[in-house]
């Protein structure tokens, strides 16, 4: 997965890192999961015989497809139940038909649609590497922790929801202005469900997925990078590889240039201080606009210069978090990098150990054996989250 803040040029080394990946004999898929597509772009291809794939995947080359996710076409194969039920509602507090239609795409369908396509292509083996193109941090966020949220409201809603529903609706649809969604509704929510069953675990297995963050030699951008990288080990999710992209050329001399090439030199320096052992690759600033095929052929050999190293292999294989045995008790130790000890706060949720970093949670579900025991104290040194586990007594 390729992530970072909008306009760093992740879409160029995502494109970049699949053409080079087909090129070494991998069956690769490039998939854009960022509602402004601009995959189809980095490829400079006709969009009107691109367009004819309907967001399903469109061969580039012998071995390299690429695909956008078409939210229209989603809501027609998996969504259309639920679309249908939404649009009415709105119809009914006076909102005219086409706006109805347009609101009723609810936030995180899109990404849904994306995983269930992840999914089926991981469970069909139908490509050797999918490279995905994540829309900007954010949404990126919301992407990765979809499946926490579906599981929760699965587990603890759906099916009190579902059985309340078929006792009252007989009566309410006599009386209420609006009627309540039909069985058929939450039969689609749970088809769709199951096509996402074990994509969480998918995400969060460093030896199938990691995370590689694109940013320029900006102190602002950096920032959100290394926000981006504690919120991803905070859903577990490994990165293995820090691009800085768009980096002013040595050789480039101009007098107009010589602050910009101070400050990026500095900021590159930071960079590699803070992400330390995260491996950082640098992609030079080009003279053209990076479109088409060939150039960015240019940019995966600035990107992957040595022909031994593997672009998918992974550059880090570390556990966002683990659980040791501490005397009569439990500890559970979370890299949380950047992150000062005021930001954090920790509770417990039922089975779930629950840590927030600003105003992001993470739920860290708790084996058997440490359940019932409740956090105690916490310290945060060098990055590193130490959470004592321990018994509740009186």
């Amino acid at each position: 997965m390729f992530s970072g803040k909008g306009g760093v040029g992740k879409t160029s080394v995502a494109a970049a890192t699949g053409l080079e990946l087909a090129r070494r004999g991998n069956r690769t898929l490039v998939l854009s999961v960022d509602p402004a597509h601009s995959l189809a772009d980095a490829f400079d291809l006709d969009q009107s015989l691109f367009s004819a794939a309907t967001g399903l995947p469109y061969s580039i080359q012998k071995r390299l497809a690429i695909q956008e996710v078409n939210i229209q076409q989603e809501i027609r194969r998996h969504w259309q139940e639920i679309w249908s039920y939404i649009a009415s509602v709105l119809r009914t507090t006076g909102v005219g038909q086409v706006e109805a239609e347009e609101l009723a795409i609810i936030p995180g369908m899109e990404e849904v649609s994306s995983l269930m396509y992840i999914n089926q292509y991981h469970r069909s083996g139908e490509y050797d590497v999918v490279v995905v193109d994540c829309a900007p941090t954010a949404e990126s966020l919301r992407f990765v922790s979809m499946p926490n949220t579906l599981e929760w409201y699965m587990k603890n809603i759906f099916h009190i929801q579902r059985t309340v529903m078929k006792a009252v609706r007989p009566v309410a649809n006599r009386v209420a202005p609006v009627k309540l969604p039909s069985d058929s509704y939450f039969g689609n929510i749970k088809k769709l469900f199951e096509r996402l069953e074990g994509i969480g675990e998918l995400l969060e297995d460093s030896r199938v997925t990691t995370v590689r963050l694109v940013t320029n030699p900006e102190k602002m951008v950096l920032r959100e990078t290394q926000r981006a990288f504690v919120y991803f080990a905070l859903h577990g999710m490994t990165v293995d590889g820090i691009v800085v992209n768009r980096v002013l050329p040595e050789e480039v001399h101009d007098r107009y240039f010589r602050d910009w090439q101070r400050s990026q030199q500095k900021t590159i320096a930071q960079i590699q201080e803070y992400f330390d052992p995260v491996p950082v690759a640098r992609v030079p600033l080009f003279t053209q606009e990076v479109l088409g095929a060939d150039r960015l052929a240019e940019l995966a050999r600035c990107l992957y210069q040595d022909p031994d190293i593997d672009p998918a292999a992974r550059g880090r294989n570390e556990a966002p978090y683990r659980f040791e045995k501490s005397g009569s008790g439990y500890r559970v130790r979370l890299r949380l990098p950047f992150t000062a000890p005021g930001e954090v706060g920790v509770f417990k949720k039922g089975d779930d150990l629950v840590v927030e970093v600003g105003t992001l949670r993470r739920h860290v579900g708790l084996p058997t054996t440490m359940a019932a025991l409740e956090p105690g104290k916490a310290k945060l040194e060098e990055g590193i989250l130490t959470i004592e586990l321990m018994e509740n007594r009186p």
